[in-house]
Order: C-alpha cells, then sequence, then structure tokens
C-alpha cells in the first residue's frame, strides 16, 4: 500500500529516519562510554524497544508499572522504572513482574522506601532500588545530597531492597556537585553510588559533560518533534513521526479546517505557536483545537490548500500524539512496510 492510501488523520513513521535516530543516539553515547537505557514513552511500542536493545540499549524505561508489564511481555528483560510506587496494589503487580524480569525502581521517600520493602521482603528477589534526586526540574527528588544518603542507607538496611545509586532528571550542571557530596556523606558508611542514571534527548547529546552519569534515558529523540527542533536536539529532517491530516474545510479564503483536532495532535504548545508545523505550508499556524477539527489560518501563504488536500503535520510534543495513536504504520520509501500496534497505550497506572 501507498501512503496515499491510508486514511486521514494518520500517524506515520518513517522507517529510514527511525533507524537513523536509533543509531545516531547509541554511536554518540557508546563514543562517551555511557549507557543507553532508552525511554519508551516516546513510542510505547515493543518492536521498536526490541531494535532499541538490538541497536546496543542495555534495557529500556517505563514510566509506569502498566507499560513495564507490556514490554515484559513482549520479552524485554532488563526494565528501570523511575517512578515511585505506592499502594498496595501496585506493590503486588511489581513483585510478580519482578519475577519475569530484571526489574529496577527508584525512591525519593522512606514512605516509599518501606512500602517497597515489605512487599519485596515476601519475595525471593531483591529489588534495586534507586535515590531520585531533584536536579533543577522542580518535580519529584530529594532536595539535598544529606536526604539522598539517608534514604540510600535506609534501603541498604531494609529487607528485599539493594540501593543501586542516583537517578534525576534532566541532567544539568546541578547534577555532578549532587552525585560528588551524596558519595562523601555515604563513604563513611561502606556504601557507594554504583550507578547515576541521567536523562533528557537535549541533555543526551551533552552527556560528556557530565562524567559522573553513568547510564542516560531519552525518549523523544527516537521520533524527533518540533519541540525538539526549537531546543536544539532534532532538525526538520530527522523527525521520523508525522501526522497526515486532510482538509475538510475553508470556511474563509485564509481559514482551514483539518482532521485533526485535539484527539490527535494534543492541546500541547510546548512554547510553540500552535499546534504542529504543517510541512508544506511552515508558515501556517495551527492555532486553534476542537476535539475533531485543527483550526489552521494560511493566511501567511499566497495559496491555501484545497478541500481534500492533504497535509504532513510534525507535531509539538511526539510522546503525548503517539499515544492517542491505536497504531503507528511505519513507511520506506512512501510504502507502508508495517503497521505497530501502541501496545502500551493508555498504560497510567
Amino acid at each position: 500500500m501507498e501512503v496515499e492510501q491510508l486514511d486521514t488523520p494518520v500517524a506515520i513513521v518513517d522507517l529510514d529516519l527511525l533507524e537513523e535516530n536509533i543509531m545516531r543516539l547509541q554511536s554518540h553515547l557508546d563514543q562517551c562510554g555511557i549507557k543507553n537505557r532508552p525511554h519508551i514513552k516516546t513510542h510505547k511500542i515493543p518492536e521498536i524497544a526490541h531494535m532499541q536493545i538490538k541497536a546496543g540499549a542495555v534495557g529500556i524505561t517505563c514510566q509506569k508499572l502498566g507499560e513495564a508489564e507490556v514490554m515484559a511481555q513482549a520479552g524485554i528483560s532488563d526494565i528501570f522504572i523511575p517512578y515511585n510506587i505506592i499502594g498496595r496494589s501496585k506493590l503486588e503487580r511489581l513483585v510478580n513482574l519482578s519475577r519475569r524480569a530484571k526489574i529496577s525502581v527508584t525512591a525519593d521517600s522512606d514512605v516509599t522506601v518501606q512500602g517497597l520493602s515489605q512487599a519485596m521482603a515476601l519475595s525471593e528477589t531483591e529489588l534495586p532500588v534507586m535515590v531520585e534526586f531533584d536536579s533543577g526540574l522542580n518535580r519529584c527528588g530529594v532536595q539535598s545530597s544529606q536526604e539522598a544518603a539517608g534514604l540510600a542507607q535506609l534501603i541498604h538496611q531494609l529487607p528485599g531492597l539493594h540501593f543501586a545509586g542516583l537517578m534525576t532528571y534532566p541532567s544539568s550542571d546541578k547534577t555532578a556537585p549532587f552525585v560528588r557530596e551524596t558519595q562523601k556523606l555515604l563513604q563513611p558508611h561502606g556504601l557507594q553510588v554504583e550507578q547515576v542514571s541521567g536523562g533528557g534527548s537535549k541533555a543526551a547529546w551533552q552527556v560528556q559533560y557530565f562524567p559522573e552519569v553513568t547510564e542516560h534515558r531519552a525518549g523523544t529523540y527516537v521520533y524527533g518533534d518540533r519541540s525538539g527542533i526549537k531546543q536544539g536536539y532534532a532538525t526538520l529532517t530527522q523527525c521520523a513521526l508525522k501526522v497526515i491530516a486532510t482538509v475538510v474545510s475553508r470556511p474563509t479564503a485564509t481559514r482551514g479546517i483539518l482532521d485533526t483536532g485535539s484527539k490527535v495532535l494534543s492541546s500541547d504548545t510546548m512554547g510553540l505557536e500552535g499546534y504542529g508545523l504543517i510541512v508544506e505550508y511552515p508558515d501556517a499556524v495551527i492555532y486553534g483545537l476542537s476535539e475533531e477539527h485543527g483550526h489552521v489560518d494560511f493566511s501567511a501563504h499566497q495559496r491555501a490548500p484545497a478541500v481534500g488536500e492533504r497535509v504532513t503535520i510534525i507535531p509539538n510534543h511526539v510522546c503525548v500524539v503517539s499515544n492517542l495513536f491505536n497504531e503507528i504504520v511505519g513507511v520506506r520509501n512512501s510504502r507502508v512496510e508495517v503497521v505497530w500496534p501502541v501496545a502500551a497505550r493508555g498504560m497510567v497506572r
């Protein structure tokens, strides 16, 4: 089947670009001596995760248990979940998952650590736990090296757990001093920071400036998006995922309506003007989204598309957009080569 025969809206991935993106980052991290642990929340597709591992990744990163369960079912054997796992039902699932694959997690409070220990103490497996620290995002993570060292000691002391190191997102200029100070505090207790896990698609290209980091987690690099172009870690020609849309209405000379609303493009602007870049009309602005309608201002172009014309959109934030589709169509040289179910779509628990 040719791409032109696909019904819209549809998300397509250029397989050549996808493979190039995977190898480009893998080669860079290899040269820097940093282990690659890609974040699958961008694509949520086991087949792509296997491609990343085949290229040299040591394992994968999943944000939620549901994603990890899907990936383990698909044969991925080394999974890191950098998220506080709280509550009886989730902890029971974690124990079951740890019997099927090598699982590691993070924690940033004694409440989380105590829960992990109580769950794992009844299991025959030991759970590696990393301490998450805040490197400037003001999201999760302990706020001081003293807190990190205290939590590391608690992990070491409790049954069923193993202190596996430190983790943060994103890697920043605060990472190195935090790690060094924590190492200094842990030395008298005989504890080593075995690993330091850093993250971020932009930071992935700056890992040489974070010598304490031993592995890196990046997600968006695999597809690329408009935000990545703005941040400078992707180019227009490297963006592998695009959404093909159809112009379904031209109510005025300058306004067009696409069949891609908020249920396709999401409402993320990422600090950009509009809700995506139309490749064929780069100066047009997708200025509004209804649920099923994309509102476009074509006034910056001498010619606006006719009703029925198809356009190609690079999303602002590809992670959210890929999660909105049941399947992703892989194309090569304008021909459909594969259709991948987005197997971990909607796995938010």
